[in-house]
């Protein structure tokens, strides 16, 4: 923007309608060198990541409107996946009698009961507890998330809010929200405690197996209680930590020693066995599978306690595999009759 043209215009994105009411240039508010983030909003900047483009549709957003849904998630930082990630549309939602809006590039929602509101850059967001039900709307056939989605975003919202309770609160608020069957079973796999979406598809894989429930990101500690490390993955009693090695993060030269010297001394000090996975693990069935095995001879659990076809990822509930079942059987017995 040319700075002396910009004189007198707002910094932040505005509604040009006031502006040319009270005389400034027809030729200035529809230049160019002005950026349009809506319809009738001016904005002196290219927005750049969804926190500005959110700030350049603030002007035309009612008073009670708030970020919702993936731009909330955005918004919130929080680990969404990347059929989530390519929805680049603002949603907001807005009580139950606001009028609706339709504009491109913009996707509203009506809400029939209160979400929280926290502020996160200047902007009125969907708090976290209430994001994650609300994301209850995006999963199914055909639809962007599913189970394994929910509990890792879940995760990550638990262990920012220190509890699983306020994500059970928030869904307990809402009468028949969409996705309830999906958000109640990721629910029961919602766990405080991990770092990274991949600690968390890891934990699920070695649990649904049968492998007993791991501490998250908890400390180890030498004999005399002197802290090691935090094992990203711990069963204290049987004195073996899982390490899941990220490969942005444990793949150089410099990571790698790190990590060895951080396994020895687990192992040699802290007496503690530690199975490392790395993304190689969790590519494909077999590898899988082959990890499973690993970590049950580590933790001495008897292979014929293990259900190893439980180990790949989920994207449907229980309740939607189901319902696809009885659908089948359904049209099938129309056929035969």
């Amino acid at each position: 923007m040319v700075p002396d043209l910009a004189e007198g215009l707002p910094q932040q994105a505005f509604l040009s309608a006031p502006f040319r009411r009270v005389g400034v240039p027809e030729r200035l508010l529809d230049s160019a060198l002005l950026f349009r983030p809506a319809r009738g909003v001016r904005a002196l900047e290219r927005p750049q990541g969804v926190a500005e483009r959110a700030a350049g549709i603030v002007p035309v957003l009612s008073d009670d409107s708030a970020f919702s849904h993936v731009t909330a998630g955005a918004l919130h930082g929080l680990p969404l996946s990347y059929a989530m990630e390519r929805d680049d549309r603002l949603h907001v939602t807005g009580p139950l009698d606001t009028r609706r809006m339709r504009r491109p590039g913009i996707v509203a929602h009506r809400a029939f009961h209160p979400r929280e509101v926290v502020d996160v850059d200047a902007l009125r967001v969907v708090g976290l507890a209430d994001t994650w039900v609300d994301f209850g709307e995006l999963v199914g056939r055909g639809k962007p998330a599913g189970l394994d989605d929910l509990v890792v975003i879940g995760d990550a919202v638990a262990t920012r809010l220190g509890s699983v309770r306020p994500l059970r609160a928030a869904l307990m608020r809402r009468v028949r929200p969409r996705g309830k069957a999906t958000l109640l079973e990721a629910l029961e796999e919602v766990r405080v405690g991990s770092a990274s979406p991949r600690e968390t598809l890891a934990r699920l894989m070695l649990v649904r197996c049968g492998l007993p429930e791991p501490a998250l990101n908890s400390p180890v500690r030498d004999p005399a209680g002197r802290l090691l490390g935090i094992a990203d993955l711990l069963w204290e009693e049987e004195a073996v930590a899982g390490e899941y090695q990220g490969e942005e993060f444990h793949d150089g030269e410099e990571e790698r020693a790190r990590d060895a010297t951080r396994r020895r001394r687990f192992e040699s000090r802290g007496n503690v066995t530690v199975e490392e996975i790395w993304k190689a693990d969790m590519a494909d069935t077999q590898a899988r599978e082959d990890c499973v095995l690993r970590f049950a001879e580590a933790l001495k659990v008897p292979r014929s306690r293990l259900d190893l076809s439980k180990a790949s990822p989920r994207f449907f509930s229980t309740h939607a595999m189901d319902l696809a079942i009885q659908r089948d059987m359904q049209r099938g017995a129309r056929r035969w009759a």
